[in-house]
């Protein structure tokens, strides 16, 4: 499977192997996979991953989270442990180094369970790549395959004074 980035290619083309995927308008709902031709081959393979993991280990608890108030850690490593945290991570700092379609499809079947508790795309698109991008060496080295093993929980917090006036 490869669902790392790639240089220019077009989403809309022909996959490899000479086959095409249907129309989106063919299927009888989107949330088929391999409907849409924006997505690759590989990012069906990727998805039906990321489908059974939500569908095993996030839908089943979500009425407990919601009372609880809180997502269980466990689940957290579990994804990272499943490889849905940090996918656009580079490999060189313990992601896949997958494209920006393979986070699309964590959190479209995220939203697919309709489970909010769990912060994946907060923790691996905007904080990882924070620390990735703008991190020292040593932050890096520290945080981020923590963060991608799901052994640390990224957030975030800002204020903006004067906002609104």
């Amino acid at each position: 499977m490869d669902i790392r980035q790639r240089g220019s290619a077009s989403p809309l083309q022909t996959e490899q192997h000479g086959t095409k995927r249907p129309e989106p308008s063919s299927a009888k709902s989107l949330v088929d996979i391999g409907t849409r031709r924006i997505f690759s081959s590989d990012h069906d393979i990727f998805r039906e991953s990321a489908r059974k993991f939500f569908q095993e280990e996030v839908l089943p608890f979500h009425a407990e989270w919601e009372k609880d108030g809180q997502v269980s850690r466990e689940l957290w490593e579990k994804a990272g442990q499943q490889g849905l945290l940090g996918v656009a991570i580079a490999e060189k700092h313990g992601g896949i180094g997958a494209d920006i379609l393979s986070s699309a499809v964590v959190w479209e079947e995220q939203m697919y369970v309709n489970c909010t508790g769990p912060g994946f795309s907060l923790h691996s698109d905007i904080v990882m790549p924070y620390i990735a991008n703008y991190g020292s060496e040593e932050q890096i080295k520290h945080f981020i395959p923590k963060m991608v093993a799901g052994k640390c929980i990224g957030a975030i917090a800002m204020t903006e004074p004067g906002a609104g006036r």
